[in-house]
């Protein structure tokens, strides 16, 4: 039986940034379970659909996401970014 997730890695790239936005390329790849390149491709993804910025802080990024965004499936919509965070990291 083939593997498979809820979730994409996209939304666990965008959990682990929201669980840590001083994470590095690295540690987003090891808590996704992906390449670092993956992680970036994803990252640039997030960045360009307007879901994240990233700050240079020093040599370092730091992550800001716009929470505030609404899911791109058109059967989820009418939530944000906001939602699938505080749905799945029960932050409150």
């Amino acid at each position: 039986m083939a593997e498979w997730t809820f979730l994409t890695h996209h939304a666990h790239v965008l959990l682990a940034i929201a669980g840590n936005p001083d994470a590095t390329v690295r540690d987003i790849a090891a808590v996704v379970g992906i390449s670092t390149r993956s992680a970036l491709t994803i990252l640039n993804d997030l960045e360009n659909a307007g879901y994240l910025e990233r700050e240079k802080r020093g040599r370092r990024n730091h992550y800001v996401l716009y929470q505030d965004r609404p899911l791109r499936h058109p059967a989820n919509a009418a939530h944000t970014v906001d939602d699938l965070i505080r749905a799945l990291l029960a932050i409150h």
